[in-house]
């Protein structure tokens, strides 16, 4: 099934998920996917881990939404607003859902300015 594509929907829809854990980005070695974690990423330079730790400086956050890999704007939409207020993120998209990865001191404000975007998407369509 297609994800939502339109700007104004995907806003509408967000429902930013906040995760518990910590995350971390590690330099790995060995290209497996281990069960704990989130992401592996191959780059030129080697592999990115992207996975729970508990001494980890990022938090998660999922966009609930089914958004298209060929959406435009969302990305755009969110890091934005986020760098207004100074908040580093590290956006990750897959088949069905965005990743945004935080600094986890800023989580809470994070999830916050999600919303309001989202309510503010709401707001405009009634």
């Amino acid at each position: 099934m297609a994800g939502e594509r339109d700007l104004s929907r995907l806003l509408r829809g967000l429902r930013p998920r906040l995760y518990p854990d910590r995350y971390a980005f590690a330099a790995v070695v060995e290209p497996s996917l281990g069960a704990g974690q989130f992401a592996l990423v191959r780059e030129g330079e080697g592999l990115t881990s992207i996975h729970p730790d508990s001494q980890g400086e990022w938090a998660r956050i999922s966009l609930e939404i089914h958004s298209s890999l060929d959406a435009v704007g969302l990305t755009g939409v969110m890091a934005s607003r986020l760098a207004d207020l100074g908040i580093s993120v590290n956006i990750i998209a897959a088949l069905h859902h965005d990743h945004l990865f935080v600094p986890w001191d800023r989580r809470e404000e994070a999830l916050e300015c999600l919303r309001s975007l989202q309510g503010q998407a709401e707001n405009r369509s009634a």
